[in-house]
């Protein structure tokens, strides 16, 4: 069975924070700084991604994994080692 992404390029980054507690970690850790920004509630996460320097699909996995309550490191590692 296939799992749709809940968290989708398009939505803004303030609503990724405010329905998904759990991916504020990822953010901060990726040294991202809309924690707090007020311009996140506009910009997308594919927005976000481009102005951090982020590449896209490695943030959108890493924010399934916290939603999945997976460890970052884990998350990275199995990844990798595909």
């Amino acid at each position: 069975m296939v799992r749709t992404p809940m968290i989708h390029p398009d939505m803004p980054i303030d609503e990724v924070m405010r329905r998904w507690p759990e991916t504020i970690l990822v953010l901060v850790r990726r040294r991202m700084l809309c924690v707090g920004c007020p311009i996140g509630t506009f910009h997308t996460v594919s927005e976000a991604c481009r102005e951090h320097g982020v590449p896209e699909g490695e943030f959108l996995m890493e924010l399934e994994a916290a939603l999945a309550g997976r460890s970052l490191s884990r998350a990275v590692g199995s990844r990798q080692s595909a």
